[in-house]
């Protein structure tokens, strides 16, 4: 299978870790410890010192008594459940003219891969809900590398196309992401649906983030001239001037977004927009507060 992962993104990804802001009770995130190891708090054991750990780990101390490499590991936070809930209705085949063989879906497909790669190297449990309109397929949460494996199976075979699902086809959805959970949602962001799904699920202590994916030309409108513009999912289609549409469209495709934003704040949900020219790990930078998040864009 083609690795969804650039290596220079893979390289990033071990300054990222995977937080939960939401305290649960009792028997919540960060009241008990796991046996995972990691960089916590309580020192747990050594362990050899591998290409890609943090020289801040290495105890030099020890190194100045043996004269090789150790690093301190520590009993982490208690493993997330992370959810990916990837929107693959028709919009999420929209392209770019000039990248015609990168839809926005394949960018989600990335991101997932990025976050199952964090939450395998946390032993966090991880898994995947797809949302079209003939019905919703789950992977359910779990850990380890044949996990990982099994989700980069399913995103490999995935197409977009259909509406959003039913309502009903959704019940799995409620019944299975527990209270605490971790919901990464991946798609367009403009969905009513969408948005209403989010919503619910932050109103019910889940805590949930949200990825907007627009193309360039969402954002750009670079058109000019006579030009077909159809929805994907309707199939309805305008026909117009690009260079005289493109300031009322840039205006109010940036109050729809930003309407969707002060809803998606208003629910608690922390939300990152990405465009198909950026890399594919700097909405989960900005997610999870790295402080490069502003390198790369």
């Amino acid at each position: 299978m083609r690795d969804l992962i650039p290596a220079d993104v893979r390289a990033r990804l071990r300054s990222l870790s995977l937080v939960s802001r939401r305290a649960v009770g009792a028997h919540g995130i960060g009241a008990h410890r796991s046996r995972s190891r990691g960089a916590g708090l309580e020192f747990a054991q050594y362990r050899a010192y591998e290409p890609g750990d943090e020289l801040r780990q290495v105890d030099w101390k020890l190194y100045a008594r043996s004269d090789r490499f150790f690093v301190r590991e520590a009993e982490r936070e208690s493993p997330l459940a992370v959810w990916l809930l990837l929107d693959a209705s028709a919009s999420m085949d929209q392209r770019d003219g000039a990248r015609p063989d990168y839809p926005r879906l394949d960018a989600a497909k990335a991101i997932a891969a990025c976050v199952a790669e964090l939450a395998l190297r946390q032993n966090d449990r991880f898994g995947l809900m797809v949302l079209r309109e003939d019905g919703l397929r789950m992977l359910p949460p779990t850990t380890g590398a044949r996990q990982r494996d099994r989700l980069l199976l399913e995103l490999h075979g995935l197409r977009a196309h259909g509406a959003w699902p039913a309502p009903a086809s959704l019940r799995p959805l409620w019944e299975r992401i527990g209270a605490g959970d971790l919901v990464l949602m991946l798609g367009d962001g403009l969905d009513e649906a969408a948005l209403a799904v989010a919503e619910r699920l932050a109103a019910a202590r889940r805590e949930v983030l949200s990825v907007r994916i627009l193309t360039v030309e969402e954002r750009d409108f670079p058109f000019r001239g006579g030009h077909r513009f159809r929805d994907p999912e309707t199939g309805e289609e305008l026909l117009g001037d690009g260079a005289a549409l493109r300031r009322e469209f840039i205006e109010r495709f940036g109050a729809a977004r930003r309407a969707v934003d002060a809803r998606l704040d208003a629910a608690g949900v922390r939300h990152a927009e990405h465009t198909l020219d950026e890399p594919i790990d700097l909405p989960l930078r900005r997610l999870f507060g790295a402080r490069d998040a502003a390198a790369g864009a």
